[in-house]
């Protein structure tokens, strides 16, 4: 009896508490409300929680630690028996324990830790401090009145041009060189320094694989598992495989989707990519479908394909979980394809607007819908990468020679991830401008969810951090 009245005292203390669940520093920090109770009779907190449809359990003599918190989001005053793991992340987020050195010392990856915080989040035992990727006030000039959500990223994508190797030989490829990867020891820390930037950065990290053919990199596989026990969210950006490729990605860590490329119908899709591609991508997508990989479908729109977008949107319904497309940047191969008209490309952002309200693997994308949206008074999406223009902000481009652009569309280079830290990298000068983006866009009331491309700004020969997107429309 006097352990249980501890506990009624404890809880009623709680249930009183009004504490300020405001992160205190740049670590995650305990829930100030938490009380950890080391009692002498085990399973008390059946007397106060018990419910029908809960097992019967017997107050015995034993020890037994027991948690007692308010939830910060809900404000609702729990409790339960403390399990191992509860113990472990408290204890970790007490003594600011290194995970790298608990993980070797504990023979467990890095994964399951990150994961056993993240379950402590959920729940509300600790407190996680905001998210380090946030948008630079000084790049507007009003309040747009976004929502908070397009200001501050949970996550940080490491597009990773793995290999220029490739099966195929696109028509309006970026880049066709032959350049030598990275080594296995070099991927390897390429891993390690992304994981130390996101854990810096307080978000969620995640490698998406590409290249060139991400799958013809020599130790793909030896990468890909030190990525997924690292903890990151992984997907592929890349070709049609064998079913077993697959399997064995799988067996290591289901990809978060998996993305292939088509250019339009078989005809016109076949002449960009080569014969044959077409239908090796619809039979590709129905593996991928009876594997429950996500699949999504990406087209690069020029001037003569852009009648097929619709068409090719309507028959990916009953392949695809996803379908979206991207202008064509002008460089490499892509130079010598041309772009539609503005006027023709804002009468096809305002069709396939209607699309995709009808379609639903048509997803938006491209930054310039949100001026259809606004001018529409619907809400806004995220734009091109969630955040309107995402380069250097919640992702990075990874080339296989170690440098790092802000975005693969076109040259904009930040530095080399073999010569300074991912952290150094994303703080530097040019990285800063370039998630910036153009002094033109500062005062637009959709500037957070948009920017327009600045790699179409590129293509036009324009200044990218001066001039706004040459296909914009917005009006004052």
């Amino acid at each position: 009896m006097p352990e249980l009245a501890r506990l009624e005292w404890t809880l009623f203390r709680v249930k009183t508490l009004e504490p300020d669940y405001s992160p205190r520093g740049n670590q995650i920090e305990i829930n100030p409300s938490l009380q950890l109770l080391r009692l002498s009779w085990k399973n008390l907190t059946f007397l106060l929680t018990v419910n029908e449809n809960d097992p019967v359990s017997i107050p015995e003599f034993g020890e037994e630690y027991v948690l007692v918190w308010r939830h910060p989001r809900t404000h609702e005053t729990l409790v339960c028996p403390a399990t191992d793991e509860d113990l472990l992340v408290l204890k970790m987020a007490a003594e600011e324990i290194d995970l790298k050195q608990l993980a070797a010392a504990g023979e467990v990856t890095i994964h399951a830790l990150d994961a056993a915080i993240d379950r402590a989040v959920g729940r509300g035992l600790l407190i996680a401090p905001p998210s380090g990727i946030r948008r630079d006030p000084s790049c507007f000039l009003v309040d747009q009145g976004i929502e908070e959500d397009f200001l501050s990223s949970p996550v940080f994508t490491l597009q990773w041009h793995i290999t220029q190797a490739c099966d195929l030989h696109c028509r309006h490829c970026y880049d066709r060189s032959h350049t030598h990867p990275l080594e296995l020891g070099q991927s390897i820390k390429v891993l390690d320094g992304l994981h130390e930037f996101c854990r810096s950065r307080k978000v969620k990290g995640q490698v998406s694989f590409t290249g060139g053919n991400p799958l013809l990199y020599p130790d793909f596989l030896e990468v890909y598992r030190a990525a997924s026990g690292r903890g990151f969210s992984l997907a592929i950006l890349g070709n049609p495989a064998p079913r077993e490729v697959i399997e064995e990605l799988i067996a290591i860590e289901p990809p978060l989707f998996y993305q292939v490329s088509l250019e339009g119908l078989r005809e016109h899709n076949d002449h960009i990519r080569g014969p044959g591609h077409f239908d090796r991508v619809l039979e590709f997508l129905r593996v991928l479908r009876h594997l429950d990989i996500y699949s999504m479908v990406m087209l690069t729109l020029t001037r003569n394909n852009l009648s097929q977008v619709l068409p090719l949107a309507e028959m990916l319904r009953r392949h695809t979980d996803l379908f979206s497309f991207s202008r064509l940047s002008l460089v490499g191969e892509g130079a010598a394809l041309r772009l539609p008209t503005k006027d023709d490309y804002r009468g096809f952002l305002e069709a396939y607007s209607e699309a995709a309200e009808r379609n639903p693997v048509c997803a938006l994308k491209d930054n310039l819908l949100n001026i259809i949206r606004y001018q529409k008074g619907l809400p806004a999406f995220g734009g091109c990468a969630g955040y309107g223009c995402g380069a250097a902000f919640n992702f990075v481009s990874l080339l296989a020679d170690g440098s790092v652009h802000a975005c693969r569309k076109f040259p904009s280079l930040i530095g080399n991830i073999l010569h300074a830290s991912l952290d150094e990298l994303y703080d530097s000068e040019p990285a800063r401008r370039y998630r910036t983006g153009s002094r033109a866009c500062r005062s637009c009331a959709i500037r957070p969810v948009c920017g327009g491309c600045l790699a179409i700004s590129h293509s036009f020969g324009l200044d990218l951090f001066v001039d706004r997107d040459p296909y914009c429309f917005m009006t004052e």
